[in-house]
């Protein structure tokens, strides 16, 4: 009776056995999301879902319960995605650097409204990625993805008072960015 008791001290009675299985059935779109939010590029998300999952491999044994199992999940990938931004930055890497991938001709687009399209995203995942990981990943979620402030600190962990001081800042800089962005096409490519 001893023994039984003093294996389960740090599992709690309402919470089951959590394996890499389950985590990823349940999880797997939700850490796809967070990766994208947190600008690693669509070439490599596939290798950063699988790296993020190894994770969860070696250290789902450390999630003890005291939050939900997606802000753990958020917690793993903004240090695998803070990694990938220093990693590509050592190989002198723009994560906003992806290739211009063809799409199959619009019947509603012309060839220039497709390229005004490709270079205001291309606009856009540049100034993102100024942003540092925390904030940029507020920023999309409320912006982009119009997810509400209390959803969004319930994803990140963090207080919602934290998530409007993180947007606040990231809407700063995301103006100040794109300011400095217009300014440098205006005077043909000059900074």
């Amino acid at each position: 009776m001893f023994e039984s008791t003093s294996t389960t001290v740090n599992a709690r009675p309402h919470t089951e056995e959590l394996t890499v299985t389950a985590v990823y059935a349940a999880h797997a779109g939700f850490v796809w999301a967070s990766l994208q939010r947190l600008g690693v590029r669509p070439s490599d998300l596939d290798d950063m879902l699988q790296e993020v999952f190894v994770i969860v491999h070696q250290r789902l044994h450390t999630f003890d319960h005291s939050s939900k199992v997606t802000t753990w999940l958020y917690g793993v990938c903004l240090r695998a995605a803070s990694d990938y931004r220093r990693r590509a930055w050592r190989r002198h890497e723009h994560v906003g650097d992806t290739p211009v991938e063809e799409r199959p001709g619009s019947t509603t687009t012309s060839p220039e409204d497709d390229a005004v399209g490709r270079q205001a995203r291309a606009r856009l995942d540049a100034i993102l990625d100024e942003l540092d990981v925390d904030k940029r990943a507020v920023f999309v979620m409320f912006e982009v993805e119009e997810l509400g402030c209390d959803e969004i600190a319930a994803i990140v962990g963090v207080p919602v008072g934290t998530v409007h001081s993180r947007l606040f800042a990231a809407r700063k800089q995301f103006e100040k960015s794109l300011a400095r962005h217009n300014a440098r096409d205006t005077h043909g490519g000059r900074r």
